[in-house]
């Protein structure tokens, strides 16, 4: 079925139909397995290695380099699929999509050369930027020393999400001058330890925990200390869109299949069955809207990066513009899509009875998951950036950080 005919609307581009046929296979198997591993909390090792061996991973690396070379709107129209099958999955590929972003948009050419064969071979890097604690907003506690030929990396790190499943670390480091970039190490490299130990209520395999680096060895050309591309904070928050997006289609699609099933109803109801109950659908129909009102924001905000990445070979002002533009299309999208969310993750239970919160159906993992997503990059700061734009003219920061003043 396309997305037309499931009534999502029309897909990224003319060609996404035949894109998206390639994996929605592999989605399905996803899915399947979905309520299994979050009940008993087993981590998707194996679906990772699915999406690395389906080349999903390298979808943006450019085709002569072995990838796909699809759009970002492709991209994201693509992640929303993925979040109905496991909104985990999304996650845990975040930091992953980010670095090959970054490497498109790299203007040093021997980085590039050197790791887009590796993506598009199905080589996974997982993120360990932020630190906890005491860490500070404008260096990290993280360091790097130079030693002869190499580098040599100590620190830890928190929200390493995906990592644990990855075969490369991308890790925020300072140097001894006082500079910051991002240090490339190898996941099963000696001193490097991924721990299991992200205790959220949601969101709970995505391998988000902690990570120790004692004395771990950094090559020369995997230490780069150019910034993040412009559009980073947009994009990245993006992945959350999609995943909520996804939960939006995949909490809508589960209450309809129980709604269509169910056998008893009340006494006080419309109908002799909820299917045939006027006020039941009304609430499915209200969780479905909810689902396709964010993936339409989604993709519109992914023509807006796109629109950022394709104006880097413009004129500085023209680079700042469009940056400019998309991270501000982020911003005010983001409280629409949370509050749609996270209401629908609650009024779903209206449709059906107290049986709905029985552990083996999992309904409450959409609030949780969604609740966790939507924690990231508090948006009541979104929302004040924005309207300090609508009124003063005001651009938004490109970069944030956590972190003690």
């Amino acid at each position: 079925m396309t997305q037309i005919d499931a009534a999502w609307g029309a897909g990224a581009s003319a060609g996404y139909e035949q894109l998206a046929e390639r994996f929605r296979p592999l989605f399905a198997r996803i899915r399947q397995g979905a309520i299994h591993r979050e009940i008993h909390r087993e981590l998707p090792f194996e679906q990772i290695q699915w999406l690395k061996d389906s080349g999903f991973t390298a979808l943006r690396v450019p085709t002569e380099y072995g990838g796909s070379g699809i759009s970002l709107p492709e991209l994201f129209n693509l992640l929303i699929e993925l979040g109905e099958a496991d909104s985990n999955l999304v996650q845990a590929i975040r930091g992953h999509m980010g670095f090959v972003e970054g490497l498109l948009t790299s203007s040093n050419t021997a980085r590039r050369e050197r790791w887009l064969p590796r993506v598009a071979k199905g080589e996974l890097i997982g993120p360990a930027w932020s630190e906890v604690g005491d860490a500070k907003q404008t260096d990290f506690g993280t360091r790097v020393q130079h030693e002869n030929d190499h580098w040599v990396l100590n620190g830890s790190k928190f929200y390493t999400t995906g990592s644990l499943y990855a075969d490369w670390i991308d890790v925020g480091v300072s140097t001894p001058d006082g500079k910051g970039g991002g240090a490339l190490i190898n996941r099963q490299g000696a001193g490097v330890t991924v721990l299991d130990d992200w205790n959220g209520f949601g969101q709970t395999l995505t391998a988000s925990g902690t990570a120790y680096f004692d004395n771990v060895r950094v090559e020369l050309p995997d230490l780069e200390l150019e910034s993040k591309f412009l559009y980073a904070t947009g994009f990245f928050q993006l992945f959350h869109f999609a995943a909520l997006a996804g939960i939006g289609r995949a909490l809508s699609g589960e209450v309809a299949q129980h709604v269509a099933s169910r056998k008893r109803t009340y006494s006080t109801g419309n109908g002799p069955r909820a299917a045939l109950d006027p006020q039941i659908l009304q609430v499915v129909g209200q969780l479905r809207g909810a689902a396709y009102t964010s993936g339409a924001i989604v993709l519109k905000n992914a023509e807006a990066l796109q629109r950022a990445y394709d104006s880097r070979h413009l004129d500085e002002a023209a680079v700042l513009h469009a940056n400019a533009i998309a991270e501000l299309e982020v911003a005010q999208s983001q409280t629409v899509i949370i509050d749609l969310i996270l209401n629908a993750s609650t009024r779903l239970f209206d449709a059906l009875g107290a049986s709905a919160t029985l552990q083996p159906l999992a309904l409450d993992r959409f609030w949780r998951n969604a609740r966790t997503l939507s924690s990231h990059n508090p948006r009541i700061y979104k929302d004040r950036i924005v309207g300090d734009f609508a009124v003063n003219g005001t651009l938004p920061p490109y970069q944030w950080r956590i972190g003690v003043a």
